[in-house]
């Protein structure tokens, strides 16, 4: 088991932003899976890696601030209307979580760790593992955890042109006869993200020119959108395969 983290020179703001309105899947977040509402599963991820380092829930819903504030986490704040649509971007909401927790901590913090409610198989092993990427390079920004893609640009996913007819969306200068041939090419997973304070509070755009990666397993980064992953989540769960 990781132990908690306590960085002596660190002041590190844990985030999960969580909103009530979901149109693939009503009410996500508090929806029952192993037993437990779907974001108390981050919740307790974060708890186990976090230690004493605050943890704070972004949310418009009432009912999801009572289930985080019975899990042990704090919402100090209301997610306001305009950042809780389906068309509001995440990082708005989280650059307003920010400040609104600066605000109430009266606190500056230098690192904010993100875990993305929807993507319960993670473990606190790759917390820390993404964590320790984004710490082992001081010229980061930010990093992310990614999976490898099953599918390749240089091989099996095209694009249409402007008369539908399909091109392979990267080329390369011999053609590739195999997808173990070409170049390794990674997916988001929508799992746990660490960004520099800076960086995060004045960007557009999650990609940067310093971003790092940390690399997790497929069967950890099933990202939750569709009625359909509630059932492959839970099958994974009561499985082997997780262990």
């Amino acid at each position: 088991m990781v132990t908690s983290l306590n960085p002596p020179k660190e002041s590190l703001l844990v985030t999960v932003c969580a909103r009530g309105g979901s149109k693939g899947v009503p009410n996500k977040n508090l929806r029952l899976i192993d037993g437990k509402p779907l974001i108390v599963h981050t919740l307790e991820h974060a708890q186990e890696w976090a230690g004493n380092h605050p943890i704070v829930v972004s949310t418009d819903s009432d009912e999801i601030a009572q289930v985080a504030r019975d899990a042990g986490a704090q919402v100090p704040f209301d997610r306001p209307d305009e950042l809780a649509t389906d068309t509001a971007a995440k990082l708005p909401v989280l650059q307003h979580a920010v400040r609104k927790s600066e605000s109430h901590f009266g606190n500056r913090y230098s690192t904010i760790l993100d875990l993305d409610p929807t993507t319960p198989l993670r473990n606190v092993s790759d917390i820390e593992d993404c964590y320790q990427v984004f710490r082992a390079n001081p010229e980061a920004k930010n990093a992310y955890t990614v999976y490898r893609s099953q599918k390749s640009p240089y091989f099996n996913m095209v694009e249409l042109d402007e008369n539908g007819y399909a091109h392979l969306s990267k080329d390369l200068d011999e053609s590739v006869q195999r997808r173990q041939d070409s170049p390794t090419v990674y997916s988001m997973n929508a799992s746990v993200y660490v960004y520099d304070r800076n960086f995060l509070l004045n960007t557009s755009r999650i990609h940067s020119d310093r971003t790092v990666v940390s690399v997790m397993p497929p069967e950890r980064s099933v990202d939750i959108d569709r009625p359909l992953d509630f059932k492959f989540v839970k099958f994974l769960m009561e499985s082997d395969s997780l262990d």
